[in-house]
């Protein structure tokens, strides 16, 4: 597919941000920075995390056409391990290769990740978690708002007929009935394929977007009677696996670590991998990030370490090799079809999940002000997500102050 903007539904490019962006050598610096601004402020999880990244570096910054967003979107989700960071990681390697990779993708993560230490180090001393109610409060219903205006721009691009309009629409009956997110994706890819007898000559298009699976791979062997002894080694290797298998994030990230560290290794009780789980849901930046909560409580700082490596490592390798077979793909008449459906089916899903989360933080006049304002500002002025962020934050802690 050519370039959105190319499209009679998207508006015309502004006069001051000229197509040549995209195209322009982007610095180290500059990659370092704006990842490093989304790590720190990216709060609600994978779909939040995709819709601040579109805003910034399709809307804001110019730097990716929709079509190569959800490019690098689609086979994100397509392969093992948090999607939202490896779409950060899939965007560095577009703009400066192996070492724009490293950079995008640590600076990503490494905010999180000191930030869920430090609240594990209270815990550990304390046995409680700090206090954040407020906060979230006001933070939710603008999370909500962020993924709707990502939903509605990324939809006109992906929505391009008919068929994939009933295509998500069925999707979200599917995964509103229960039916797993995986299960979803395929239906949605399989049903796009079959474009290709129905209409030969269909447009093509890449794209995707999921964030959450439920594969159920099991982790390990029945628990034993006895507690595994701790190792840094065991660690290490306990959150490669579960980097290098597990689909999306979230609920789903949960039942893999029950498995591991409760079940089998018998390392952490049922309080501290919810708290854990708590932990990596209500801080910006990746929910992965609860492998370093969990890796600080069992073995210090350096458990926090290799539990952050562990489970990251694999998303790096995975976007390495996969990036390159992007333009292949795009050759593909059968590929674009299948990830055209993927890309639909996974809009469906984050349609559901904004849903689901709107039922449970919409819960009063207050949090529907917010997300109303929230969702005008960014749709009509196009403010940047971070301001939305810290201004909503402060709404909610004043609200219940």
């Amino acid at each position: 597919m050519n370039d959105l903007r190319s499209g009679g539904n998207a508006p015309p490019d502004p006069p001051s941000r000229p197509l040549k962006n995209r195209t322009a050598q982007v610095s180290l610096a500059d990659l370092a920075l704006v990842f490093l601004k989304l790590g720190t402020i990216a709060f609600g999880g994978p779909a939040a995390h995709i819709a601040m990244m579109e805003q910034e570096f399709v809307r804001r910054r110019r730097w990716l056409t929709e079509s190569e967003f959800l490019d690098r979107l689609g086979v994100a989700n397509l392969i093992p391990g948090p999607s939202s960071t490896e779409l950060a990681i899939f965007i560095g390697y577009t703009k400066r290769g192996w070492k724009g990779l490293l950079v995008a993708g640590c600076c990503f993560i490494v905010p999180a990740a000191i930030l869920v230490a430090g609240i594990a180090a209270i815990y550990v001393r304390f046995g409680a978690l700090p206090q954040v109610a407020g906060i979230l409060y006001g933070i939710k219903p603008a999370v909500i708002a962020i993924i709707l205006q990502a939903l509605w721009s990324l939809g006109r691009t992906a929505v391009k007929n008919w068929w994939l309009a009933a295509i998500g629409t069925i999707a979200i009956v599917l995964n509103g009935a229960g039916m797993s997110p995986l299960a979803v994706l395929a239906f949605a890819g399989i049903a796009a394929s079959a474009a290709l007898w129905i209409k030969p000559r269909g447009e093509s298009a890449l794209a995707g977007v999921s964030f959450q699976g439920r594969w159920g791979l099991s982790l390990g062997s029945a628990a034993v009677v006895a507690a595994v002894p701790v190792t840094l080694l065991r660690l290490f290797l306990s959150f490669l696996k579960i980097g290098s298998v597990i689909f999306g994030s979230g609920y789903v990230l949960l039942a893999f670590l029950r498995t591991e560290f409760i079940q089998h290794l018998h390392w952490l009780t049922e309080k501290q991998l919810i708290d854990a789980v708590a932990v990596g849901q209500f801080t910006p930046g990746p929910v992965f990030t609860t492998a370093t909560f969990i890796g600080y409580v069992v073995a210090g700082i350096p458990g926090a370490v290799v539990a952050t490596v562990g489970i990251f490592v694999p998303g790096f390798l995975l976007v390495a090799v996969s990036g390159p077979l992007l333009p292949k793909l795009r050759r593909s008449a059968v590929a674009v079809k299948v990830l055209d459906g993927v890309v639909v089916g996974s809009l469906a899903l984050m349609a559901v999940v904004a849903w689901q989360l709107g039922r449970a933080s919409i819960v009063d006049w207050v949090t529907l002000a917010i997300l109303v304002v929230s969702a005008g500002l960014l749709l009509r002025f196009r403010i940047n997500s971070a301001w939305i962020i810290c201004g909503a934050a402060v709404v909610g802690w004043l609200a219940r102050g």
